[in-house]
């Protein structure tokens, strides 16, 4: 799945990055018909541990899915909001499926 990565008042570095397509990679195993998406790293400004924010997109035939968490780290973040993509596709697919039927 082609993945657009913008990290926003930082440089990502190339381990992140990778970390966070593999775990993307894994949701065509959920819906095989992705059409691509964009992920969102943002620091957030304020003092507490939680500051780190990632935003994704993504893209499916007639619709797009979009899933924000907030975490101690870009990783934690970005399992949570592949989580939740995960549930609204397969939400999604369920009705596809029985639209289709």
């Amino acid at each position: 799945m082609k993945l657009q990565m913008h990290s926003i008042h930082f440089d990502a570095d190339q381990k992140l990055i990778d970390f966070i397509q593999k775990k993307a990679d894994k949701l065509d195993t959920y819906f095989d018909r992705i059409i691509d998406g964009e992920v969102f790293m943002r620091l957030d400004n304020h003092e507490k541990k939680e500051n780190k924010i990632v935003e994704i997109k993504m893209n499916v035939p007639g619709k797009t899915l979009f899933s924000k968490h907030q975490s101690e780290s870009f990783e934690a973040a970005t399992d949570e909001a592949i989580e939740g993509l995960r549930r609204q596709l397969k939400k999604f697919k369920e009705k596809v499926v029985l639209a289709n039927q």
